[in-house]
């Protein structure tokens, strides 16, 4: 008996098609793409010159914005916190006011961006205060560049 048991044929093994786990992985990546560049848009925020305010004023009205340029005449109260300041970009120009502490950083000709709405008289009352500051960083080397950087700081 035992040697008809070895006439048998093989039995062939079945080929699995690829098809299922190349459609998985592929929705898998899909719904992975939805939600990683879908938040990312979300949490991203732009903020607009003075210049492409002054352009486009009315797709702005109502809506909390970011409004970016450089800061001129800069009043600070530190006894109240009020800050009322004008933002440019040389092509327009906004007054800004502001109730809080400001930075250290924060200075004439230095950029800034401010989040808030526009009032109906036309100034932009802020919530937010960003200043931006250089990315340029040097070692000083001597005295004088501490004293100088120092200077430049106030």
């Amino acid at each position: 008996m035992n040697a008809s048991a070895n006439l048998l044929p093989q039995a062939r093994r079945r080929k699995r098609s690829p098809l299922p786990a190349i459609l998985g992985g592929t929705l898998l990546l899909a719904v992975l793409s939805v939600i990683v560049f879908g938040n990312l848009s979300k949490s991203l925020e732009y903020f607009v010159t003075p210049t492409e305010y002054h352009a486009g004023a009315a797709q702005y009205v109502g809506k909390t914005i970011r409004l970016g340029g450089l800061v001129k005449n800069a009043r600070y109260d530190r006894q109240t916190l009020d800050l009322t300041f004008t933002v440019t970009d040389y092509g327009a120009s906004y007054p800004v006011t502001y109730k809080g502490a400001v930075s250290d950083l924060f200075k004439e000709n230095q950029g800034v961006v401010v989040r808030g709405a526009f009032t109906p008289a036309g100034t932009f009352q802020a919530n937010e205060l960003l200043v931006k500051h250089s990315e340029e960083y040097r070692v000083p080397t001597s005295q004088a560049d501490i004293k100088s950087m120092l200077k430049d700081t106030k």
